[in-house]
């Protein structure tokens, strides 16, 4: 099927990448795991992935630990029949190893060189590819190794051309500060939703001021704000879905955070677009932020947020999302740009 070019890009960071602002997340893709959505069925996943690079895609986001490297295999088959030139950018994570009899058990935060070698080697096998286009530390590590250490190990990869660039996840701008001091941090990948606005307050500005790109996880809050999610829809989730034991998706967030959902509801009727469409949007309405993470387990999911491509809010838009945060105490951080 012929692929649609239209979508507009923005630099990421100082690389030489233009990405679209929204890129495919493959976290839910995964299947059951620890913090698994679920089981899915891989063709469904495979199918979303092309209708995304289809509609004009052109980065997917992926992660060792998604399905305990499932992901990375799902993403695999999926640009396995796209020639090469066509292909998307294909970035993902390391730091978190699975335990070794127990996908099911929280994964742990290494960050020890050799392992961080190993865990690249075992990417580019799964993803089937030469080198990966970016490369980020998946969270702050707990086995004792040093930021400066594992951020040095990245910044080699870096040098010795098996990834085009690197970055963080889940990390603090102090922590920014201190990888920066050693190498660029090409990008920061951080949680953000009209729900979870933490890193408006530190993080954007730091990444603004040094030219590092943002590229934002869970813009729809894991589905909370997509415009399907009900307290129902919470209440039955299976216990292998991770938001299952999510405060967000229990009262008395949830009261609050579909009341957020609703309120984008009528401005994605006024604007003939979808409610994902208009929470991914409000995210890239902030200063600093390159693009947005959506994910889809299904062709027709992503049709249903790719307008947030090319959507700009207005500030009375943005405004009016701040007042119903205001109103109902929802989430955290900063309510608007």
């Amino acid at each position: 099927m012929p692929r649609d070019n239209s979508l507009p890009v923005r630099r990421l960071g100082r690389t030489d990448m233009h990405i679209t602002r929204v890129g495919f997340g493959s976290w839910a893709v995964g299947g059951d795991w620890a913090v698994g959505w679920g089981n899915q069925d891989d063709r469904d996943s495979v199918a979303a992935i092309r209708r995304a690079v289809e509609r004009g895609v052109n980065w997917i986001d992926t992660a060792a630990i998604y399905g305990v490297g499932h992901s990375e295999e799902v993403v695999a088959e999926a640009l396995a029949g796209i020639p090469k030139s066509e292909r998307p950018y294909v970035f993902t994570k390391c730091g978190l190893i699975p335990h070794p009899t127990d996908r099911n058990a929280l994964p742990s935060r290494i960050g020890a060189p050799a392992s961080l070698r190993r865990e690249l080697e075992a990417s580019l096998s799964r993803l089937r590819v030469d080198h990966i286009d970016l490369y980020q530390m998946h969270w702050p590590t707990e086995d004792g190794t040093p930021l400066e250490v594992y951020w040095q190990v990245l910044l080699d990869l870096k040098r010795e051309g098996k990834v085009a660039a690197v970055g963080l996840s889940n990390h603090s701008a102090q922590q920014l500060a201190a990888a920066e001091a050693l190498g660029h941090v090409d990008t920061l990948q951080p949680p953000f939703s009209a729900i979870r606005r933490d890193v408006a307050v530190a993080e954007l500005p730091w990444c603004a001021q040094h030219e590092t790109g943002v590229i934002v996880y869970s813009p729809m809050q894991a589905g909370l704000l997509s415009g399907g999610f009900t307290a129902e829809r919470a209440a039955a989730l299976p216990a292998n879905d991770w938001r299952s034991r999510n405060d967000n998706f229990k009262p008395p967030a949830l009261a609050r955070n579909l009341a957020v959902a609703e309120i984008m509801k009528g401005i994605a009727d006024r604007r003939h677009t979808s409610v994902a469409a208009v929470a991914v949007a409000w995210t890239l309405a902030w200063p600093g932020v390159t693009g947005a993470i959506v994910g889809a387990r299904r062709p027709a999911q992503v049709d249903g947020w790719i307008d947030a491509a090319s959507l700009s809010l207005t500030k009375a838009e943005l405004a009016e999302i701040a007042g119903v945060i205001d109103r109902t105490g929802a989430g955290s951080g900063p309510a608007e740009p």
